[in-house]
């Protein structure tokens, strides 16, 4: 039976890889991205689907203090749409701020296929994930890669993913945060192939943010995505009773896309990082104060000092200070997350022609909208010509439905279509942020 079974496992590999469709529009991975890749393995318990990863390392840091990963979801789709994560310029500020490194993988799962073969990391994604940070560190001088703690997010089968290896490896986590899918704690017949976990006593040293769409069982409950909310609650209540550092941030006006959710989420892990991250590299994780936590009844939209709060505790939203409860109250009620700090001005313009580029760097709070170019102090164009986003606010880079940027990637770069023939002319490039505001 157990030679049959082999022989069963080896045909599914080799009928899976023989479906692989083409992951070719890659980015290019020049420093400071890099970039590795694995072939699917056909040995049992290894990671059956090819997968690559891309890293990229903050210019100039000298010594990684952590490392983010943004996880995408499930589906060819999905899969193919992490080849831009780590491109992200607004996951980029805050992985900076903190002196992390920002990664994104891409299974290459085919279409149709299981995706419990890599978003269950005990099937082998565990394995390659932490094989590609030590290949990762090596190829980019930072070998503490390798080491350093995990900043999770994941997205539908990622938010699985990202939840399992908070339980498998709790020591690990800085934070987590979870759109849309949660670990399995109690088996289910009806889904045999989805193995649950057991919540492992450390899990409640880890903050935690379930984040879902209102339409994924909260108010819709119909529909192809309306049992998350149901699986989200059971992880909740079960963390939560254990006293974890859990809290749950609902999207009033989405299903199983991620809308908004980066305007708070990002927020969210910049309290946590800062909490929680060594001062050097190779430290270990500093405990998560408590003191200045906010409390908010689940499903409520406001929030209260964890003193102040009437409420069953063991029950209760938790949030780590005033500023995140804020960014949350707003973000329940219509993800208008406020900001009143301008971007930052972009910097590195260069005048080739009638071309110009430049550089620039996201506003952690609201990331890049556009672009304003100026001619002799007279506005003549924007970049994007017309930003879109179909999942929320529009956004330089656009947005795929894993919260992952176009591709190909948008460039800062615009080219004058009507300079004057033999005069000089003065350009200046204007950042315009998520909220409005306009960087100097």
């Amino acid at each position: 039976m157990r030679f049959l079974a082999l022989l069963s496992f080896f045909a599914l590999t080799a009928s899976l890889c023989a479906q692989q469709p083409p992951y070719d529009v890659f980015p290019a991975a020049a420093p400071p991205y890099y970039r590795v890749r694995y072939e699917a393995s056909t040995q049992p318990g290894e990671l059956v689907y090819p997968v690559n990863y891309t890293v990229w390392v903050p210019p100039g840091v000298k010594s990684l203090r952590g490392v983010i990963v943004h996880q995408h979801g499930c589906g060819e789709g999905s899969c193919k749409s992490g080849l831009t994560g780590a491109f992200d310029l607004h996951w980029q500020a805050v992985a900076k701020k903190h002196d992390c490194a920002l990664l994104a993988p891409s299974y290459e799962q085919p279409d149709k296929a299981d995706c419990q073969m890599w978003c269950d990391p005990r099937n082998g994604s565990d394995a390659a994930f932490q094989k590609a940070l030590a290949d990762l560190g090596a190829k980019s001088g930072h070998p503490e890669l390798a080491k350093v703690p995990w900043a999770l997010w994941g997205h539908s089968g990622g938010g699985h993913w990202a939840g399992g290896m908070t339980l498998l490896h709790p020591e690990r986590v800085a934070a987590a945060c979870l759109r849309s899918g949660v670990p399995l704690l109690e088996a289910n017949p009806a889904r045999a192939t989805i193995k649950s976990y057991t919540l492992p006593e450390a899990v409640v040293t880890v903050p935690i943010m379930c984040n879902l769409g209102t339409k994924e069982g909260v108010t819709v409950k119909d529909g192809r995505f309306s049992g998350a909310w149901a699986a989200n609650e059971t992880f909740f209540n079960a963390v939560r009773a254990k006293g974890g550092l859990i809290g749950v941030s609902v999207d009033p006006f989405t299903s199983h896309e991620c809308g908004n959710q980066r305007y708070f989420t990002i927020r969210w892990f910049d309290a946590c990082l800062t909490a929680r991250l060594p001062e050097k590299s190779g430290g270990s994780l500093k405990p998560m104060p408590t003191k200045n936590a906010w409390l908010a009844p689940l499903l409520g939209s406001e929030a209260v000092p964890a003193a102040q709060f009437a409420g069953e505790k063991d029950k209760s939203v938790w949030l780590p200070n005033e500023s995140v409860a804020k960014a949350w109250v707003a973000y329940v009620k219509d993800t208008a997350v406020p900001d009143t700090t301008p971007p930052p001005a972009p910097t590195n313009l260069q005048v080739k022609g009638n071309e110009i580029t430049w550089k620039a760097e996201a506003d952690l709070e609201s990331g890049m909208a556009h672009f304003i170019i100026v001619r002799d102090d007279k506005e003549i164009g924007t970049v994007p010509e017309q930003p879109k986003n179909p999942f929320g606010r529009p956004i330089f880079q656009g947005l795929q439905y894993s919260d992952t940027p176009s591709n190909p990637l948008v460039e800062m770069r615009f080219t004058d279509k009507q300079p004057e023939v033999g005069k000089k002319h003065q350009y200046r490039v204007i950042a315009v942020n998520t909220a409005g505001l306009k960087s100097e």
